[in-house]
């Protein structure tokens, strides 16, 4: 079985983070979340997988990845350009897959226990079609799945305004190579892109072809928001984070809970550190800096005197103030720092789309 891992799109809900990166890269607990969807299908026996490119620093990711021996895969590069559809990067693969079964997964979904028990079902099933499906409050954002009293796929639709159901299809789909010629037959929506739900729908009609569902079992999110992140971000350090120390902590620093510190970081004194937090590389804390729980500190970041808690820092974030800093998504090289010589007030340079709360 091969893989395809979407990475494109344009992360309109994570500007101004996208306009100088994709939102797959933006890192949960300091790995970029496309990596946790690679690992996962490493896991599941996958490794000759293909990585969709958008239009959009489209260079970083190869340079992330590059040829995935790092990370047990073999790695294929196909570009999909402007964002047209689910459908149409499927489509995009026919030469890479060949005559084989493939599972698409979306690079910026998590989901807790992986797919590997999806995978060894799908390929011992004769279906040519499997939707791995979720429960949620607000459909309308997703592909939506009707179900008969059998739990037999009925009936799909994309982000509707009235849903049928709040069964939702997860960012992972199983195909045989039959997805192919379907998706030859169907034609742009009404935001001119090819719908994947559009071609599952053409299978339905079709009653050529099986089509099996699965629920997903635990905890996903699609991170497609920083308030997802966040949360995605506070799963995976519950339930993930080890203790481990690999940096140099001074004398009257106080580390509680569990605390990832990688090589090369400093913990200068003053400073209180409570877990479960996780701090990149060669960073320098404090002196006389807290960090609370749910925070994920990235490579390269300095921190003086501040007061942050459950949030998340990406690489090079310059931190220098007493301000308390809490549920917040930092891009990289981000510099915070109060100068106390100043007229009293705050002042921002912000990006489009940002959102304040004070």
């Amino acid at each position: 079985m091969k893989g395809v891992i979407l990475h494109g799109g344009r992360g309109a809900r994570l500007r101004p983070l996208t306009h100088t990166g994709p939102k797959q890269l933006i890192s949960v607990a300091n790995k970029p979340i496309s990596q946790y969807v690679l690992e996962d299908l490493t896991r599941a026996g996958i490794t000759d997988i293909a990585i969709l490119l958008g239009d959009i620093n489209t260079e970083k990711v190869v340079e992330y990845y590059g040829d995935g021996s790092k990370f047990g895969a073999k790695i294929t590069y196909i570009h999909q350009g402007a964002p047209k559809g689910i459908a149409h990067a499927v489509d995009l693969c026919r030469n890479f897959v060949g005559d084989d079964s493939f599972v698409v997964y979306l690079g910026d979904n998590l989901i807790c226990k992986g797919i590997s028990k999806y995978v060894e079902t799908f390929q011992n099933s004769k279906c040519d079609v499997g939707l791995l499906l979720g429960t949620v409050d607000d459909p309308q954002r997703y592909g939506v799945v009707q179900l008969d009293e059998f739990n037999r796929v009925i009936g799909v639709e994309e982000k509707p305004k009235v849903p049928k159901s709040n069964f939702v299809i997860v960012g992972v789909y199983f195909f045989t190579s039959c997805i192919f010629d379907v998706i030859k037959r169907i034609k742009p929506s009404w935001r001119n892109e090819l719908e994947i739900t559009d071609a599952i729908s053409e299978i339905l009609y079709s009653k050529k072809y099986k089509i099996a569902s699965y629920f997903v079992d635990g905890w996903w999110d699609d991170t497609g928001t920083a308030e997802d992140i966040l949360k995605a971000n506070r799963y995976v350090l519950d339930n993930e984070l080890k203790s481990l120390n690999l940096g140099k902590i001074e004398h009257n620093v106080s580390i509680e809970g569990r605390v990832c510190i990688d090589e090369g970081t400093i913990i200068r004194q003053r400073s209180v550190i409570r877990g479960p937090v996780c701090i990149g590389k060669s960073c320098d804390i404090g002196p006389r800096t807290y960090i609370g729980p749910y925070t994920s500190i990235g490579d390269k970041c300095i921190l003086k005197n501040a007061n942050i808690e459950s949030s998340v820092f990406l690489e090079g974030v310059t931190i220098d103030c007493e301000i308390k800093i809490i549920d917040s998504l930092i891009g990289k090289d981000v510099q915070i720092i109060s100068k106390d010589d100043l007229p009293q007030g705050t002042k921002f340079i912000l990006g489009e789309n940002c959102r304040i709360i004070i």
